[in-house]
């Protein structure tokens, strides 16, 4: 009978447990934003994904290619190319810069597609000295390169 109590009690317990992280989890999808790579992204607009759709917010990372950044208009807008030597995503973001934001370095924006196939950015975090690029963007790289490596014959 005690055993039989127990084994309530423990159900009852794990069940109060996982009933918590589904809310937890439930109500913070939202805020939830992916980071993904220039050749994830095209492979998500290849397949029509929902990641790509126009307004859907998330993450894009890699490398400012050299030449691609515009000069800023009146409104503070300008463009870059974000690219992960694999595939190229065009940017585009309003207001001011961070000081460490340059051609050549690494970049993650936040932001969402247009319905163009522009991202527009809403957010830039850019290094902050010689030896830094973003982790996930240098995760993302190394992962890349291996991934190319293995597939060479």
């Amino acid at each position: 009978m005690r055993s039989r109590r127990r084994l309530y009690f423990i159900l009852f317990v794990m069940g109060c447990i996982f009933t918590a992280a589904g809310i937890s989890l439930y109500s913070l999808r939202q805020a939830v934003s992916y980071f993904y790579m220039p050749h994830e992204v095209k492979d998500f607009e290849a397949q029509h994904s929902a990641v790509t759709a126009p307004g859907h917010v998330f993450r894009i990372g890699g490398l400012v290619e050299k030449g691609t950044l515009t000069k800023p208009d009146k409104n503070l807008t300008l463009q870059f190319t974000v690219t992960d030597t694999v595939a190229e995503q065009r940017v585009q973001y309003t207001g001011i810069l961070p000081d460490l934001f340059r051609e050549g370095q690494g970049v993650v924006a936040t932001g969402s597609l247009d319905d163009k196939g522009l991202f527009i950015a809403t957010q830039l975090l850019a290094k902050h000295d010689e030896k830094y690029m973003p982790p996930e963007v240098a995760k993302g790289l190394k992962k890349l390169h291996a991934d190319m490596k293995g597939a060479a014959p």
